[in-house]
């Protein structure tokens, strides 16, 4: 991960900027860079991934135009071969090509990125930034305006603060130039489904999710692998294995007195034959870490802050004891083929409907959760899943054939790798979510916590001082005023409670855990 921002003017001290880049200082530690443009600053903290020289430090500069950018571009050896026949490049650099791209091609630049990314774009000419941020929102950007009416960038909500009155989520699949925002890409619209039989269907799946994962194994730094013994993580894994040739370094967590996945973990990292490490936490461990994951995470919401707090953990370790630099994650699945709750989807259209949503509204849960918690830890993140060809494919699936009609969810994901990919028992695992698979415990402590703080009528008090997004648990009135310390006045950067639809039988719940659906059966064996 790099960190960066962007001002649209100087109206801003530089002893300012200088303090309110210096918030995410973790996400870029290696080398630090402030430049002026003719009207305004463009910053960037590096984490070096690829290009471990110098030479790979941004502001990358061209003619008049200058960039910086926190993203990954994995088609950037094809387009720079390309441009090289008229630019010279003076870096290994993915993120070196953005200029000479957008000298030849301009704002249809975005269009032909497969990347994840978030930049701002300096245009000497127009005298103007331009920013935009990859169709997912992988990675991170936000925007506000100072008193003048100017704006700036930030890759997180924390540089804002203080700086503008609010801060707001730059959409993915944008570009915004001169104030005006532009969408280039929405990746949860569908023209037309497949119309393949099923057995090409799973080819196709299987075809486009190695090709996801073989993309992001290219880093010039050290790679380890987040497994949490599901599905997801593990087919993330055992491919990566599979094409490296070499045994990988895998992590697991799990609370101390009932934790599930670390013997799932364990089982697959002993099929694939890596190097795994276990990490051990405690219900202190969990308590003491809550105010510090939610002060990084920018939320308030119930699941984000549950599931962030095992990732924040297994996270620092890792960032404590080893070289790592790069984590792959199994992100981004369960929005494609579905969850425990989609089990409920009462028409093939609805699970369609449930699912644009979900893929439209990543960024501000699971994306967001695998963001912060890897970042702060100076750990850059690559999320398989989120490849560009593989959502819109299976986005692109007749939801009809994903819906749970073979009992067993995210049927289609796992038929398309039977063989000698996992264990049966891995492959065919059930859903657990890592909050819950961490151990039952955790989310226990986490709500028995909250339920100290609060009479019932302190309770009641209290939730009724927040008109958006309204506090319906002692827990989730504790994140919020623990979010309001740390973000006052910013609660409209999430749009709500990450829950179940509710308007489907069986899901009408009060709370997010898969753990009180009806069909939750042997998740959380």
């Amino acid at each position: 991960m790099c960190s960066i921002m962007g001002f649209s003017n100087k109206s801003v001290a530089y002893e300012r900027v200088r303090d309110f880049f210096e918030e995410t200082l973790s996400r870029g530690p290696d080398m630090s860079r402030i430049v002026e443009t003719k009207s305004g600053y463009l910053c960037f903290h590096r984490l070096a991934i690829m290009d471990l020289h110098p030479a790979g430090m941004q502001p990358f500069v061209l003619s008049e135009d200058s960039v910086v950018c926190n993203g990954e571009l994995y088609n950037f050896r094809p387009l720079k071969a390309k441009l090289s026949e008229k630019y010279d490049f003076i870096s290994e650099s993915d993120c070196e090509l953005l200029l000479p791209l957008y000298k030849e091609y301009g704002l249809s630049m975005f269009s032909m990125l497969d990347a994840e990314f978030a930049l701002i774009l300096y245009d000497g000419k127009l005298d103007c930034l331009i920013a935009a941020r990859d169709p997912i929102g992988i990675r991170p950007l936000f925007y506000g305006y100072i008193a003048d009416g100017s704006m700036v960038f930030a890759s997180e909500a924390k540089n804002l603060i203080g700086l503008c009155d609010r801060i707001i989520p730059f959409p993915p699949g944008h570009y915004c130039i001169d104030g005006k925002f532009v969408q280039y890409s929405m990746l949860s619209k569908v023209d037309s489904y497949h119309k393949e039989p099923l057995n090409a269907i799973c080819d196709g799946i299987r075809t486009r999710l190695i090709s996801g994962i073989e993309k992001r194994l290219d880093a010039d730094a050290p790679l380890g692998f987040l497994l949490s013994g599901g599905l997801d993580s593990s087919l993330v894994c055992s491919v990566s294995a599979k094409l490296l040739k070499a045994p990988i370094r895998t992590f697991a967590i799990g609370m101390d007195t009932d934790a599930i996945d670390l013997r799932y973990a364990r089982e697959v990292a002993d099929y694939i034959n890596s190097d795994h490490t276990e990490i051990v936490i405690s219900k202190d461990d969990v308590i003491a870490s809550l105010e510090t994951v939610i002060s990084i995470l920018g939320t308030y919401d119930i699941t984000t802050i549950r599931a962030s707090i095992g990732m924040y953990l297994i996270c620092k370790a890792i960032h404590e004891r080893t070289d790592i630099r790069v984590l792959m994650t199994g992100e981004i699945s369960d929005e494609l083929f579905g969850y425990k709750y989609t089990d409920f989807a009462p028409t093939a259209d609805e699970f369609q409907r449930e699912a644009k949503k979900r893929i439209d509204e990543l960024y501000m849960y699971d994306v967001l959760r695998a963001d912060r918690c890897i970042s702060v830890n100076s750990l850059e993140a690559r999320v398989p899943f989120g490849d560009l060809n593989f959502v819109k494919y299976v986005m692109a699936i007749d939801p009809k054939d994903k819906m749970n009609t073979y009992d067993c969810g995210k049927y289609l994901l796992r038929k398309a790798f039977e063989g000698d990919w996992l264990p049966k028992s891995i492959l065919y695992r059930e859903k657990a979510a890592f909050s819950d698979a961490m151990g039952h415990s955790m989310v226990d402590h986490l709500t028995d916590y909250a339920s100290r703080f609060y009479s019932d009528a302190e309770f009641k008090i209290g939730c009724k001082r927040y008109d958006h997004a309204t506090p319906f648990t002692k827990e989730s009135l504790l994140y919020r005023e623990l979010f309001e310390k740390y973000y006052p006045g910013q609660s409209e950067m999430i749009k709500d409670f990450w829950m179940p639809n509710k308007s489907w039988t069986g899901c009408n719940v009060s709370d997010p855990s898969a753990r009180v659906l009806s069909n939750y059966g042997n998740s959380g064996k």
